[in-house]
């Protein structure tokens, strides 16, 4: 059978997919030079992708190709510091302006910049020896090496302090091997083949009862990974389920500069703006698509954009996609002045993802049917939106970071 594409006629085709730069205050006009230069870059990089990355989504593919491809241009590095690899570093301020506009073309391409360098390179960059950077630093860097961080298991999500993988020393510690056991969830490229940072409690030898990080090699024995399936949500990057049986790594595997759960919290910290950057861009997206088919569709003879009720709903997406490039923009000048704190990352973080979560709701009801469709971009960030509101830590979570630094009084257990 002959499949042919819909007469526009018929079906009318709206383009939902150009970049209109929304900037309602002149957030980014002042940017320098370079960190636009490398805005534009992630803009080169992503045109285009849109009809191949909704398919990705509709049949849950991982275009790794385009990762490394991405990798190749510098994009993945996340701010993380890569001279040692021969390329430059991006600012504090370039790596959210790339991780937005990777996120406002597809909500796996900026999950997969995620992984990759926020949290697999940044791992190695901040506790590798100086023999496992000269390794992997290079690979991973331009995703020549598949790199993954697992910290979050099966039953211990939020509560990751709990994490119950041993690694159990074999031996003394300069000549012996470790034997890890348990099992992680959720971990990004965690069955690609190559490389995983797994955070594990110590049993043994001076670190006992401390955890720490350690490079596993996912061809190790005993490393059982298993994409996980039925996915409503950043379904073009495979995420794993990892078992650990008796998986047993050499004493050089550990990363030395990792001494404790507070260097994971580290490594997180880190990225928690760089979730508050890629909601902006989902939220970009958004608003651009809801505007874009405003002006397209017409409904009782006259373009939706004409009406009063569409106007208010696009100018209430405007204001709140604006105070949302505000606190981005706030805090990473924070972050390159050395003065970001903890709660204040995290607010961007809660205040970010929550409002892009409001914005898709208008938005898919905005597009009426139509945004229900995959090819019209609403319906995918929507639900990628899910999975940032969650990752690196929950609503929840952030919520009573905040309290604790505003009260002085922490709520966790």
């Amino acid at each position: 059978m002959t499949h042919h594409a819909p007469d526009a006629s018929v079906d009318p085709i709206y383009e939902v997919s150009t970049a209109l730069d929304l900037d309602y205050y002149g957030v980014f006009e002042d940017l320098p030079a370079a960190d636009r230069q490398w805005w534009t870059r992630a803009r080169e990089f992503s045109s285009g992708l849109e009809t191949r990355m909704a398919q990705h989504w509709e049949h849950a593919e991982y275009p790794v190709d385009l990762v490394r491809k991405a990798g190749g241009l510098g994009l993945l590095t996340d701010g993380v510091d890569v001279t040692d690899a021969g390329m430059e570093t991006l600012s504090p301020m370039a790596a959210g302006l790339v991780n937005m506009e990777t996120s406002r073309a597809d909500g796996s391409l900026g999950t997969a910049l995620a992984v990759q360098g926020g949290l697999a390179l940044r791992t190695l960059a901040y506790f590798g020896s100086d023999d496992q950077k000269a390794e992997h630093l290079t690979a991973l860097a331009t995703a020549e090496t598949l790199g993954s961080f697992a910290l979050t298991e099966p039953t211990h999500g939020s509560d990751s302090v709990s994490l119950e993988t041993t690694a159990r020393l074999v031996g003394d510690e300069d000549s012996g091997y470790y034997v890890i056991n348990g099992a992680k969830k959720w971990i990004g490229n965690g069955a690609s083949g190559g490389i995983t940072f797994t955070w594990a409690r110590v049993s043994g030898g001076i670190h006992d009862g401390s955890v720490r990080c350690f490079l596993v090699d996912q061809a190790t024995r005993g490393y059982k990974a298993e994409v996980i399936q039925g996915k409503a949500s950043l379904r073009a990057i495979h995420q794993a389920l990892i078992q650990y049986e008796d998986v047993e790594v050499p004493a050089h595997a550990v990363l030395p500069g990792s001494k404790n759960f507070k260097d994971a919290s580290k490594v997180l910290f880190a990225t928690r703006l760089g979730v508050a950057w890629s909601a902006v861009g989902h939220a970009s997206a958004l608003v651009e698509a809801a505007l874009s088919y405003s002006k397209q569709r017409e409904q009782f003879s006259r373009p939706l954009a004409s009406f009063q009720l569409v106007q208010e709903r696009l100018t209430w997406m405007v204001s709140e996609l604006t105070s949302m490039q505000m606190h981005v923009r706030q805090v990473t000048e924070r972050d390159i002045a050395g003065t970001l704190t903890g709660p204040q990352a995290s607010l961007a973080k809660y205040h970010n993802t929550r409002k892009a979560r409001a914005i898709a709701q208008v938005a898919r009801d905005m597009l009426g049917g139509n945004g229900i469709l995959l090819k019209n971009k609403v319906p995918r960030h929507m639900a990628d939106i899910e999975a940032i509101h969650t990752y690196e830590g929950t609503e929840s979570v952030q919520t009573l970071i905040i309290g604790r630094d505003l009260t002085g009084y922490s709520a966790f257990a």
